[in-house]
């Protein structure tokens, strides 16, 4: 009889002390248990206790996931304590500012300022001053990708609307992106995270890919979604299942059909030779010349200008950009002023600007070269700039 009173007394005290281990875990609200104890369990032993555990995504990415999944899905009521959560696990004060002001252009600016208020709650309670713009250096997006989205939207958007097209070059991407108060892979997760969750796959291709070629892992992305779908709904995870099937068998494709070429060195000078007279104006001497191979686009050369020597009118389809690498040149967009260049000096060209550059009239000057292009081109040349037009510039 000892035995068994011994043996039911260790079993309470085994119950109990599980009961109490439990009850120390427990992270849904009471009241939950006392509505819905399948939820309560299946948070705390699930999501809490699984899910958020995963090493997939560190804890300090599942905030941004989460907070961006109930900020541009407007649960304002879960702002508060996932922003603290957050905190808990190393996102800046700053960072969770600037993933508010992200998604008001995602997720419309009643979901950012909701969210936006339920957050300085938070940082009053932690005693955190109001925060200000970083004084960093702007994130540097990749020209010629920037070039090709920008086109793009000058092609799909503008002719319906002007203005949207307008506002996304100039403001989404010329501003908001190029913000450093959060990473640009940071951004890339913020931005896929608020598409799954409000339910937009066809927009996720693009940004998909912008976020694995900011440095997201194909791992981490797949992380994602089963992370997601805890607050937003297996419908909205599955629904992105088969878009992000394809982001990743594309590049995989990719890549399998990539050439294993080895780096090529093109010494300095070799085969210089003299600029064909139909395209240039004046003494200059082409060399370097390069050509990538496929699936890269990108060519260039080292141009040498004498002075007052110049290109003819052109333009690139995908853009074009110019190293300066000694002397003093002139570069003129159509309709506008000479601009004059020297050494060191970096020139971008937007796709299709009609333009030309060249040596000054009283300087030489040589310039590297690199354009992207596009079914098989990557210059349209056109008429030369007469001498008239050139004496402009010393105007």
């Amino acid at each position: 009889m000892k035995n068994i009173a011994a043996g039911i007394a260790i079993s309470a005290l085994a119950a109990a002390g599980v009961e109490a281990q439990e009850e120390r875990r427990r992270i849904a609200p009471p009241a939950v248990y006392d509505v819905a104890p399948g939820l309560g369990h299946f948070t705390d032993s699930v999501l809490f206790g699984e899910v958020w555990e995963r090493t997939e995504l560190p804890a300090r990415d599942r905030s941004l996931v989460t907070l961006s999944a109930i900020v541009s899905t407007g649960k304002t009521a879960q702002i508060a304590a996932h922003v603290s959560r957050a905190l808990d696990n190393d996102v800046k004060a700053g960072e969770i500012g600037e993933l508010i002001t992200h998604l008001a252009f995602y997720s419309g600016w009643p979901n950012a300022i909701s969210a936006g208020m339920e957050t300085k709650k938070v940082f009053d309670e932690r005693q955190i001053a109001p925060l200000k713009n970083s004084e960093a250096a702007r994130i540097e997006l990749e020209a010629a990708a920037e070039a090709a989205r920008s086109a793009a939207v000058n092609t799909t958007v503008a002719p319906t609307a002007a203005a949207l097209a307008d506002l996304t070059n100039r403001v989404l991407f010329g501003e908001l992106w190029q913000r450093p108060d959060l990473s640009a892979r940071d951004r890339s997760l913020v931005t896929m995270s608020a598409l799954i969750a409000v339910g937009q796959p066809e927009q996720l291709p693009f940004h998909a890919n912008r976020a694995l070629d900011n440095g997201l892992s194909q791992g981490e992305a797949s992380e994602v979604l089963a992370h997601v779908a805890f607050y937003a709904g297996w419908p909205k995870a599955m629904s992105a299942v088969p878009v992000l099937k394809q982001v990743l068998e594309n590049r995989k494709a990719t890549q399998v059909s990539a050439p294993q070429a080895d780096l090529t060195i093109t010494p300095a000078g070799t085969g210089a030779a003299s600029a064909p007279e139909e395209y240039f104006t004046g003494s200059v001497q082409i060399s370097g010349r390069y050509q990538a191979d496929a699936p890269a686009r990108v060519g260039g050369a080292t141009v040498s200008f004498s002075a007052g020597a110049r290109t003819a009118w052109h333009t690139h389809p995908l853009g074009q950009t110019l190293f300066i690498v000694s002397g003093r040149g002139w570069v003129q967009k159509e309709g506008e002023a000479v601009q004059e260049v020297g050494r060191g000096d970096v020139v971008w060209i937007p796709p299709l600007i009609r333009h030309w550059h060249g040596a000054s009239s009283s300087e030489p000057m040589t310039h590297f070269a690199v354009a992207e292009a596009l079914d098989g081109s990557s210059v349209t040349w056109m008429e030369k700039v007469s001498d008239e037009d050139y004496r402009k510039g010393v105007r």
